[in-house]
This record gives C-alpha cells, sequence and structure tokens, in this order.
C-alpha cells in the first residue's frame, strides 16, 4: 500500500512538470472558450480543458499544452497526443474575441484572470 501511494505522488508530480506557462505571443489563446457543442479553457500555466459533445457523444481532454505548431497546438502527455487545428487564431470581431478550432468558431466567454500583485 505504501508503495502505491509513493508511486501515486510520483505520478502527480511528473504531469505537474508537464505543463509549461504558454509563450506571450499565445496570450490570446488564454481564456474559456465556447462554442455549439465545444468548450476550451487554456489557462495561461499551458493546461487545457476540452469537451466536446458530437452525435451523443462525449469527448474530454485535460492535459497540458506540448507545442504549438503555427496556429494549431498539441496537448496531452507521453505518446498520448491531439492536435488541435486552428483555422482562425482569437482575434477581436464584433466587440468580442473569437478563433476557430476544429471546425467550431468559439468566443471567449472568460478571459485571462488579472496577475496577482503581492502587497
Amino acid at each position: 500500500m505504501r508503495r502505491l501511494k509513493w508511486l501515486v505522488l510520483l505520478c502527480l508530480t511528473l504531469l505537474a512538470a508537464c505543463s509549461q506557462p504558454l509563450p506571450a505571443a499565445r496570450a490570446d489563446y488564454v481564456g474559456r472558450w465556447e462554442g455549439p457543442g465545444m468548450v476550451l479553457a487554456i489557462t495561461a500555466e499551458g493546461e487545457v480543458s476540452y469537451q466536446r459533445v458530437d452525435g451523443g457523444v462525449t469527448t474530454r481532454i485535460d492535459a497540458p499544452i506540448k507545442e504549438f505548431r503555427g496556429h494549431d497546438f498539441v496537448v496531452g502527455l507521453g505518446m498520448f497526443t491531439t492536435t488541435f487545428a486552428v483555422t482562425a487564431p482569437p482575434q477581436r470581431q464584433d466587440g468580442e474575441w473569437r478563433m476557430t478550432v476544429d471546425g467550431v468558431t468559439l468566443r471567449r466567454t472568460q478571459g485571462p484572470r488579472p496577475p496577482t500583485t503581492a502587497i
């Protein structure tokens, strides 16, 4: 039982170490994005939480961003990855932020949190 606790702790530590903060050039990706059947949340720390319902099938992914390839980004752990195809990167349109991912136009419903300052 003790070995199992250490193994779980080791796995959690490794998972936490996998994410890296987004580069400043990708700051516009940060936030909660919603569109028909899809919710995508990207943190400044490089974590992604994704849910998509398509034809009664729900897909969920909670993993770090491994890399950007052009506007697309690759999410996953180890050899288990998925690429999010971004055909329209984040841009401000008609007073709101939008981007198109995997063919779905998303709008940002919650922006990045303002940085905290020490008092």
